[in-house]
């Protein structure tokens, strides 16, 4: 790795673990051994509403609920399953685009085709972006894609909408993207394309490092999912503010 690569690493490393309120994240990546391929995601909040969520597992599947029903006052854009698969496709998200994708790709359709029909979630004023993921490892060369779909500057008259393609996963690093850029009022959406960070070849290794990188006020949960280069075997590990648990799936 080069002097400049690094730098950019702990630079963007730095700013993530500074930044009091980037909202969710997601990171999709490969380990330094090349053995896993890697998908991270995190909630985050500042309302007792968001803040009350945890990570379950649900038939073989990973979804938020709420830690305490008796204060659940909203679950419209908080109770969703962030991490599905569809065969060789491992899909990611920060809502429930995630089954909007799910019955896209086992329609025949694309992850593209989906977000088609989606656009940034309807909470103004901020207008959360909607951030997803793809990797797909049926393929000579395993690929994976990022998106966001945010408005402009808050305006939701207009939706944007970025995909980034990356063909080939880069050992020991991941490509990082967030809801949003800081806290505010209201809240501004991520800019910019997504950021590489740091993965370990160590599912709790990965899990620890982004737990206690994230602000202590604001994060409430953190999983991590790692699919076995070879024979597609996965495991899934979360820490929730609230509890911990460990998720395996094969």
């Amino acid at each position: 790795m080069s002097s400049h690569v690094n730098e950019v690493l702990e630079r963007n490393l730095k700013n993530l673990r500074e930044n009091h309120y980037p909202g969710r994240g997601i990171v999709i990546g490969l380990t330094p051994d090349q053995l896993h391929y890697v998908q991270i995601y995190w909630i985050m909040g500042r309302s007792e509403n968001s803040q009350n969520r945890i990570f379950v597992e649900e038939n073989g599947f990973v979804r938020t609920e709420a830690f305490d029903s008796s204060k659940l006052t909203d679950p419209s854009l908080i109770i969703y399953s962030p991490i599905k698969f569809y065969e060789d496709h491992h899909i990611i998200s920060n809502g429930d685009q995630t089954e909007t994708i799910y019955h896209a790709l086992s329609a025949g359709k694309t992850f593209e085709n989906a977000l088609d029909e989606r656009e940034f979630e309807p909470d103004p004023p901020n207008f959360t972006p909607r951030i997803s993921g793809l990797l797909q490892i049926g393929t000579a060369v395993p690929r994976y894609k990022l998106s966001i779909l945010k408005s402009f500057y808050n305006d939701p008259q207009y939706c944007i909408r970025n995909i980034y393609n990356y063909e080939k996963a880069i050992p020991g690093f991941g490509h990082c993207i967030t809801t949003y850029a800081a806290n505010g009022a209201p809240i501004p959406s991520f800019e910019g394309e997504p950021f590489i960070v740091s993965v370990f070849d160590d599912i709790n290794e990965t899990l620890d490092f982004y737990w206690n990188t994230l602000n202590r006020e604001t994060k409430v949960a953190v999983l991590a999912k790692y699919i076995h280069v070879e024979n597609g075997k996965v495991t899934i590990n979360c820490i929730n503010k609230h509890s911990y648990s460990g998720i395996t799936q094969s």
